[in-house]
Protein backbone atom coordinates (compact mmCIF):
# COMPACT_ATOMS: atom_id res chain seq x y z
CA UNK A 1 0.00 0.00 0.00
CA UNK A 2 2.67 2.69 -1.24
CA UNK A 3 0.26 4.35 -3.27
CA UNK A 4 0.26 7.49 -2.17
CA UNK A 5 -3.08 8.34 -2.40
CA UNK A 6 -3.27 6.15 0.49
CA UNK A 7 -0.88 8.10 2.27
CA UNK A 8 -2.82 10.71 4.03
CA UNK A 9 -5.98 8.79 5.25
CA UNK A 10 -3.12 6.20 6.69
CA UNK A 11 -1.57 9.03 8.20
CA UNK A 12 -4.54 10.51 10.19
CA UNK A 13 -5.71 6.43 11.13
CA UNK A 14 -2.12 5.98 12.68
CA UNK A 15 -2.28 9.49 14.57
CA UNK A 16 -5.90 8.36 15.77
CA UNK A 17 -3.96 5.01 16.62
CA UNK A 18 -1.25 5.89 18.28
CA UNK A 19 -3.10 8.81 20.23
CA UNK A 20 -5.51 6.14 21.05
CA UNK A 21 -3.27 3.89 22.76
CA UNK A 22 -1.35 6.80 24.24
CA UNK A 23 -2.31 5.31 27.83
CA UNK A 24 -1.21 2.13 27.40
CA UNK A 25 2.07 3.31 25.65
CA UNK A 26 2.91 6.06 27.78
CA UNK A 27 2.31 3.71 30.66
CA UNK A 28 4.46 1.49 29.53
CA UNK A 29 7.25 3.66 28.18
CA UNK A 30 7.12 5.76 31.70
CA UNK A 31 8.07 2.77 33.46
CA UNK A 32 10.27 1.29 30.90
CA UNK A 33 12.13 4.72 31.56
CA UNK A 34 12.53 4.56 35.06
CA UNK A 35 13.51 1.30 34.91
CA UNK A 36 16.60 1.39 32.44
CA UNK A 37 17.95 4.46 33.49
CA UNK A 38 21.19 5.30 35.16
CA UNK A 39 21.48 1.16 35.43
CA UNK A 40 23.01 -1.72 33.82
CA UNK A 41 20.78 -4.89 32.85
CA UNK A 42 20.64 -7.70 35.44
CA UNK A 43 18.37 -10.16 36.30
CA UNK A 44 16.44 -7.67 38.75
CA UNK A 45 15.78 -5.26 35.78
CA UNK A 46 14.56 -7.82 33.44
CA UNK A 47 11.65 -9.21 36.42
CA UNK A 48 10.90 -5.46 36.33
CA UNK A 49 10.30 -4.73 32.70
CA UNK A 50 8.29 -8.53 32.81
CA UNK A 51 6.06 -6.88 35.74
CA UNK A 52 5.38 -3.56 33.62
CA UNK A 53 4.47 -5.41 30.53
CA UNK A 54 2.04 -7.16 32.56
CA UNK A 55 0.64 -4.83 33.76
CA UNK A 56 -0.29 -3.62 30.44
CA UNK A 57 -2.28 -6.78 30.22
CA UNK A 58 0.23 -8.56 27.46
CA UNK A 59 -0.14 -11.74 28.93
CA UNK A 60 2.00 -14.07 31.18
CA UNK A 61 3.68 -15.47 27.92
CA UNK A 62 4.26 -12.95 26.00
CA UNK A 63 5.64 -10.67 28.84
CA UNK A 64 8.33 -13.47 29.68
CA UNK A 65 9.22 -13.60 26.16
CA UNK A 66 9.58 -9.75 25.20
CA UNK A 67 12.05 -9.73 28.86
CA UNK A 68 14.31 -12.27 27.83
CA UNK A 69 14.44 -10.93 24.19
CA UNK A 70 15.43 -7.40 25.82
CA UNK A 71 17.97 -9.62 28.01
CA UNK A 72 19.64 -11.29 24.74
CA UNK A 73 23.45 -10.10 24.61
CA UNK A 74 22.84 -7.17 26.58
CA UNK A 75 23.70 -8.54 30.56
CA UNK A 76 25.60 -5.95 32.23
CA UNK A 77 25.20 -3.39 29.87
CA UNK A 78 23.42 0.22 29.53
CA UNK A 79 20.53 -0.40 27.80
CA UNK A 80 18.19 2.58 26.60
CA UNK A 81 14.60 3.15 27.11
CA UNK A 82 14.18 3.19 22.88
CA UNK A 83 15.96 -0.38 22.87
CA UNK A 84 13.14 -1.80 24.88
CA UNK A 85 10.67 -0.25 23.19
CA UNK A 86 11.76 -1.81 19.35
CA UNK A 87 11.70 -5.17 21.57
CA UNK A 88 8.51 -4.40 22.86
CA UNK A 89 7.19 -3.52 19.13
CA UNK A 90 9.24 -6.56 17.50
CA UNK A 91 7.93 -9.25 19.64
CA UNK A 92 4.36 -7.70 20.02
CA UNK A 93 4.12 -7.62 16.07
CA UNK A 94 4.99 -11.35 15.76
CA UNK A 95 2.10 -12.39 17.70
CA UNK A 96 0.07 -10.06 16.23
CA UNK A 97 0.82 -10.38 12.73
CA UNK A 98 -0.61 -13.91 12.32
CA UNK A 99 -4.28 -12.88 13.40
CA UNK A 100 -4.34 -9.61 11.30
CA UNK A 101 -6.73 -10.64 8.68
CA UNK A 102 -9.10 -8.60 7.13
CA UNK A 103 -13.15 -9.77 7.47
CA UNK A 104 -13.59 -11.07 3.71
CA UNK A 105 -17.20 -10.91 2.57
CA UNK A 106 -17.68 -13.91 0.44
CA UNK A 107 -20.41 -12.12 -2.68
CA UNK A 108 -20.94 -15.93 -3.81
CA UNK A 109 -22.96 -16.18 0.23
CA UNK A 110 -26.34 -13.37 -0.90
CA UNK A 111 -26.76 -12.39 1.73
CA UNK A 112 -23.45 -12.78 3.70
CA UNK A 113 -24.60 -12.90 7.28
CA UNK A 114 -23.15 -11.95 10.13
CA UNK A 115 -23.56 -12.37 13.48
CA UNK A 116 -22.16 -9.64 16.02
CA UNK A 117 -22.53 -10.86 20.26
CA UNK A 118 -20.85 -9.42 22.76
CA UNK A 119 -21.63 -8.26 26.42
CA UNK A 120 -23.71 -5.12 26.79
CA UNK A 121 -21.19 -1.53 26.61
CA UNK A 122 -18.92 -3.34 24.35
CA UNK A 123 -19.96 -0.82 21.81
CA UNK A 124 -21.81 -3.90 19.34
CA UNK A 125 -24.77 -1.92 18.18
CA UNK A 126 -22.15 1.05 17.16
CA UNK A 127 -19.97 -1.58 15.60
CA UNK A 128 -22.47 -2.63 13.62
CA UNK A 129 -23.53 0.77 12.40
CA UNK A 130 -20.35 1.98 11.44
CA UNK A 131 -19.84 -1.94 9.44
CA UNK A 132 -23.34 -1.24 7.89
CA UNK A 133 -21.55 2.44 6.61
CA UNK A 134 -18.03 1.07 5.26
CA UNK A 135 -20.64 -1.98 3.12
CA UNK A 136 -22.71 0.55 1.59
CA UNK A 137 -19.62 3.04 0.74
CA UNK A 138 -18.55 -0.29 -0.61
CA UNK A 139 -21.11 -0.22 -2.85
CA UNK A 140 -23.01 -3.45 -0.86
CA UNK A 141 -26.41 -3.62 -0.71
CA UNK A 142 -26.83 -4.25 3.66
CA UNK A 143 -29.80 -4.94 5.77
CA UNK A 144 -29.95 -4.84 9.43
CA UNK A 145 -31.62 -7.00 11.74
CA UNK A 146 -32.28 -5.62 15.14
CA UNK A 147 -32.01 -8.91 17.16
CA UNK A 148 -30.90 -7.35 20.72
CA UNK A 149 -35.06 -7.35 21.62
CA UNK A 150 -34.06 -6.62 25.35
CA UNK A 151 -33.00 -3.11 24.87
CA UNK A 152 -35.33 -0.50 23.21
CA UNK A 153 -32.24 1.53 23.08
CA UNK A 154 -30.48 -0.95 21.26
CA UNK A 155 -33.27 -1.27 18.82
CA UNK A 156 -33.44 2.40 18.31
CA UNK A 157 -30.36 3.05 17.59
CA UNK A 158 -30.11 0.22 14.79
CA UNK A 159 -32.93 2.14 13.23
CA UNK A 160 -31.06 5.39 13.13
CA UNK A 161 -27.91 3.59 11.40
CA UNK A 162 -30.37 2.33 9.04
CA UNK A 163 -31.34 5.51 7.88
CA UNK A 164 -27.86 7.03 8.23
CA UNK A 165 -26.80 4.60 5.75
CA UNK A 166 -29.85 4.03 3.53
CA UNK A 167 -30.07 0.49 4.73
CA UNK A 168 -33.60 -1.36 6.00
CA UNK A 169 -33.89 -2.47 9.79
CA UNK A 170 -36.12 -5.49 10.47
CA UNK A 171 -36.97 -4.96 14.18
CA UNK A 172 -39.84 -6.45 16.36
CA UNK A 173 -41.52 -5.24 19.60
CA UNK A 174 -39.09 -4.77 22.85
CA UNK A 175 -39.01 -7.93 24.09
CA UNK A 176 -39.98 -10.15 20.91
CA UNK A 177 -38.45 -13.82 20.11
CA UNK A 178 -35.15 -12.87 18.65
CA UNK A 179 -34.29 -16.27 17.25
CA UNK A 180 -37.10 -15.63 15.11
CA UNK A 181 -36.74 -12.48 14.48
CA UNK A 182 -33.31 -13.72 12.81
CA UNK A 183 -35.36 -15.74 10.55
CA UNK A 184 -37.48 -13.03 9.42
CA UNK A 185 -34.39 -10.94 8.73
CA UNK A 186 -32.27 -13.78 6.67
CA UNK A 187 -35.77 -14.64 4.67
CA UNK A 188 -36.20 -10.82 4.00
CA UNK A 189 -32.59 -10.81 3.24
CA UNK A 190 -32.81 -13.67 0.83
CA UNK A 191 -35.70 -12.05 -0.59
CA UNK A 192 -34.62 -8.60 -1.25
CA UNK A 193 -31.06 -10.11 -2.31
CA UNK A 194 -29.13 -7.58 0.30
CA UNK A 195 -25.39 -8.82 -0.23
CA UNK A 196 -24.74 -8.96 4.10
CA UNK A 197 -27.03 -9.23 6.78
CA UNK A 198 -25.69 -8.05 9.90
CA UNK A 199 -27.45 -9.23 13.18
CA UNK A 200 -27.22 -7.30 16.32
CA UNK A 201 -27.74 -10.20 19.59
CA UNK A 202 -28.57 -9.59 23.39
CA UNK A 203 -25.56 -9.25 25.42
CA UNK A 204 -26.62 -9.32 28.90
CA UNK A 205 -23.37 -11.25 30.53
CA UNK A 206 -21.61 -13.86 29.31
CA UNK A 207 -22.09 -16.35 32.03
CA UNK A 208 -25.85 -16.31 32.20
CA UNK A 209 -26.81 -19.37 30.97
CA UNK A 210 -29.99 -18.24 29.52
CA UNK A 211 -28.08 -15.54 27.52
CA UNK A 212 -25.94 -18.43 25.62
CA UNK A 213 -28.71 -21.06 25.14
CA UNK A 214 -30.87 -17.83 23.09
CA UNK A 215 -27.54 -17.25 21.32
CA UNK A 216 -27.58 -21.02 20.63
CA UNK A 217 -31.02 -20.84 19.11
CA UNK A 218 -30.42 -17.77 16.97
CA UNK A 219 -27.82 -19.49 15.07
CA UNK A 220 -29.57 -22.98 15.36
CA UNK A 221 -32.44 -20.91 13.51
CA UNK A 222 -30.58 -18.96 11.07
CA UNK A 223 -29.28 -22.48 10.30
CA UNK A 224 -33.10 -23.31 8.54
CA UNK A 225 -32.94 -20.61 6.12
CA UNK A 226 -29.52 -21.22 4.97
CA UNK A 227 -26.99 -24.49 5.98
CA UNK A 228 -24.24 -22.41 5.74
CA UNK A 229 -24.83 -19.50 8.01
CA UNK A 230 -23.94 -17.22 9.93
CA UNK A 231 -20.82 -16.87 7.56
CA UNK A 232 -18.91 -14.81 10.36
CA UNK A 233 -19.31 -14.46 13.91
CA UNK A 234 -17.72 -11.39 15.11
CA UNK A 235 -17.31 -10.69 18.92
CA UNK A 236 -17.12 -7.45 19.71
CA UNK A 237 -14.95 -6.65 23.27
CA UNK A 238 -14.39 -3.57 25.01
CA UNK A 239 -10.36 -2.94 25.64
CA UNK A 240 -10.92 -1.23 29.12
CA UNK A 241 -12.57 -4.73 30.44
CA UNK A 242 -8.89 -5.84 30.54
CA UNK A 243 -8.64 -9.88 31.69
CA UNK A 244 -12.35 -10.09 31.33
CA UNK A 245 -12.09 -9.71 27.24
CA UNK A 246 -10.46 -13.48 27.72
CA UNK A 247 -13.25 -15.22 29.74
CA UNK A 248 -15.91 -13.73 27.32
CA UNK A 249 -13.99 -15.31 24.11
CA UNK A 250 -14.12 -18.35 25.79
CA UNK A 251 -17.84 -17.85 26.36
CA UNK A 252 -18.82 -16.67 23.04
CA UNK A 253 -16.80 -19.02 21.28
CA UNK A 254 -18.10 -22.15 22.82
CA UNK A 255 -21.27 -20.63 22.20
CA UNK A 256 -21.81 -19.10 19.26
CA UNK A 257 -18.08 -20.63 17.32
CA UNK A 258 -16.83 -16.53 16.86
CA UNK A 259 -15.00 -16.43 13.90
CA UNK A 260 -13.25 -13.11 14.61
CA UNK A 261 -13.01 -10.10 17.01
CA UNK A 262 -13.35 -5.96 16.85
CA UNK A 263 -11.94 -4.76 19.71
CA UNK A 264 -13.47 -1.18 20.50
CA UNK A 265 -13.07 2.18 22.96
CA UNK A 266 -8.93 1.22 22.68
CA UNK A 267 -8.55 5.29 23.19
CA UNK A 268 -10.38 5.11 27.12
CA UNK A 269 -7.91 2.28 28.22
CA UNK A 270 -4.30 2.26 29.56
CA UNK A 271 -5.03 -2.39 28.90
CA UNK A 272 -4.66 -1.89 25.53
CA UNK A 273 -2.60 -4.97 25.44
CA UNK A 274 -5.57 -7.44 26.31
CA UNK A 275 -5.45 -7.61 22.61
CA UNK A 276 -1.83 -9.06 22.59
CA UNK A 277 -2.96 -11.60 25.44
CA UNK A 278 -5.92 -12.73 23.66
CA UNK A 279 -4.27 -12.73 20.10
CA UNK A 280 -1.66 -15.35 22.14
CA UNK A 281 -4.01 -17.36 23.82
CA UNK A 282 -6.92 -17.92 21.31
CA UNK A 283 -5.33 -17.36 17.88
CA UNK A 284 -8.70 -15.91 16.63
CA UNK A 285 -8.25 -13.26 13.62
CA UNK A 286 -8.82 -9.58 14.75
CA UNK A 287 -10.45 -7.84 12.16
CA UNK A 288 -11.31 -4.40 12.97
CA UNK A 289 -9.97 -1.96 16.11
CA UNK A 290 -11.69 0.76 16.92
CA UNK A 291 -10.16 3.98 18.57
CA UNK A 292 -13.07 6.75 19.15
CA UNK A 293 -16.77 6.97 18.48
CA UNK A 294 -16.56 8.75 14.86
CA UNK A 295 -17.79 6.44 11.83
CA UNK A 296 -13.79 6.34 10.24
CA UNK A 297 -12.70 5.53 14.17
CA UNK A 298 -13.33 1.53 13.54
CA UNK A 299 -10.46 0.53 11.13
CA UNK A 300 -8.84 -2.69 9.75
CA UNK A 301 -6.46 -4.35 12.30
CA UNK A 302 -2.48 -3.95 11.11
CA UNK A 303 -0.33 -5.70 13.68
CA UNK A 304 2.80 -3.11 12.84
CA UNK A 305 0.88 -0.04 13.19
CA UNK A 306 -0.45 -1.55 16.60
CA UNK A 307 2.89 -3.02 17.47
CA UNK A 308 4.67 0.25 17.38
CA UNK A 309 1.64 2.85 18.88
CA UNK A 310 1.43 0.48 21.79
CA UNK A 311 5.06 0.39 22.62
CA UNK A 312 5.08 4.05 21.93
CA UNK A 313 7.39 4.64 18.74
CA UNK A 314 6.82 7.51 17.01
CA UNK A 315 5.66 6.62 13.12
Amino acid sequence: MSDSTDDKPKLSWWRRLSSGLKRTSSSLGTAVADLVTKRKLDRAMLEDIEDVLLRADLGTAVAARIASAVGEGRYDKAISADDVKNVVASEVEKVLAPVARPLAVDGAQKPFVILVVGVNGSGKTTTIGKLAAKFSAEGRKVMLAAGDTFRAAAIEQLKVWGERTKSPVIAGAQGSDSASLAFNALTAARDDKRDVLLIDTAGRLQNKAELMNELEKVVRVIRKVDASAPHAVLLVLDATVGQNALSQVEAFHRTAGVTGLVMTKLDGTARGGILVALAEKHKLPVHFIGVGEGIDDLAPFTAKDFAQAIAGIES
